[in-house]
């Protein structure tokens, strides 16, 4: 009982906390640049495109450049933008993916323990594992302008994270000092970040086919213009959310199995439980209805990302706000 004791009270590692820190404030910035680079990248496609239909107007030989990219599918149209500043862009991801996981592993480190115990650290990791799996859905060169929609809401929940939710590195509280901290939370970390990744796909989905591809006008053409064909972001937005689904559904049922042990039942219809479950029903109705021809992929679309909003609304309003068991995480 001593020993125990004296290793819930072995003190912080100060020198590699405070490299965390250093690491996340890098992370940060090198996401801000690479954020920066993509958009350029962007509106050089924008900028591209209209280039080659002045051409066609004038004549030109811009007419045979500008029916290889609209007329041969995504593939080609990636090559209608600047593709230096798209490859600077991605090393930007790469070397800040690197800074945020050393900043995640480096907090483990301090406290020697699975740095998933508040909230500061949950959004971390859901950062860490949404960009992981931008860099391996989105490899594509034909999707690389789904990155300014994807590092946008990652910097805006590690500037929230990092400010508002911010925790010292200490040690857990009593309720998380189990061994299923590491799966249960770790599991459910995985499936948010990929299914982060869904949602920013079908919002893309929702632009491109209110301007549908070729047809862009009025004030939004700029914005849908580089955006692959709607049916490409439709798939791809079906195909990553059946990999977090799963993987999410998993994390909740081992919550589940961590509930009876730490309280003696499975299920007690906690604020975060419910909505958590309430979040899982809607991404198995958004499968559903995706697999499902009377819905049509655009009502479908909307459900995905209704489910990615409950996710974030459990996230922050349910943690910061509404009293319940899991009410810990360095809020109160």
């Amino acid at each position: 009982m001593n020993t125990v004791i004296l290793a819930q009270a072995l003190p912080v590692n100060e020198t590699l906390s405070n490299y965390s820190d250093m690491a996340f404030r890098t992370s940060f910035a090198i996401y801000v640049l690479a954020l920066l680079a993509s958009m350029i990248y962007y509106g050089g496609f924008r900028a591209a495109k209209f280039t080659q239909k002045e051409l066609v107007t004038a004549g030109g030989t811009g007419l045979t450049e500008s029916t290889s990219i609209t007329d041969t599918g995504d593939e080609d149209r990636a090559s209608a933008g600047n593709t230096r500043w798209a490859k600077i862009a991605h090393l930007f991801v790469v070397i800040g993916f690197l800074f945020a996981v050393a900043t995640w592993v480096l907090r483990g480190l301090a406290t020697d323990r699975f740095p998933l115990g508040n909230m500061y650290e949950y959004i971390l990791g859901t950062t860490v594992l949404a960009v992981g799996a931008g860099l391996v859905f989105l490899r594509k060169p034909a999707l690389q302008t789904a990155w300014p929609y994807v590092l946008l809401p990652v910097l805006v929940l590690m500037f929230f994270g990092g400010t508002h939710l911010y925790s010292e590195a200490a040690p857990v509280v009593p309720a998380l000092r189990s061994f299923w901290l590491p799966i249960h939370v770790s599991i459910i970390t995985l499936g948010a970040g990929i299914l982060l990744v869904a949602g920013v796909v079908s919002i893309m989905y929702l632009i491109r086919v209110w301007q549908p591809q070729g047809h862009e006008s009025g004030w939004g053409a700029w914005l849908a213009r580089p955006l692959p064909a709607a049916e490409t972001l439709d798939r791809l937005a079906y195909r990553i959310t059946v990999v977090g689904f799963p993987i999410f559904g998993v994390g909740i049922l081992l919550g589940a199995v961590w509930a009876e042990s730490a309280w003696g039942r499975f299920w007690g219809w906690d604020p975060k439980e419910t909505v958590s479950f309430i979040t899982w029903v809607l991404y198995a109705v958004y499968l559903h209805a995706r697999a499902t021809s009377g819905w049509g992929p655009k009502r479908a679309a909307w459900i995905n990302i209704a489910a990615f909003s409950v996710h974030v609304f459990n996230l922050f309003f349910i943690n910061m706000v509404v009293s319940g068991l899991h009410s810990y995480a360095g809020l109160n």
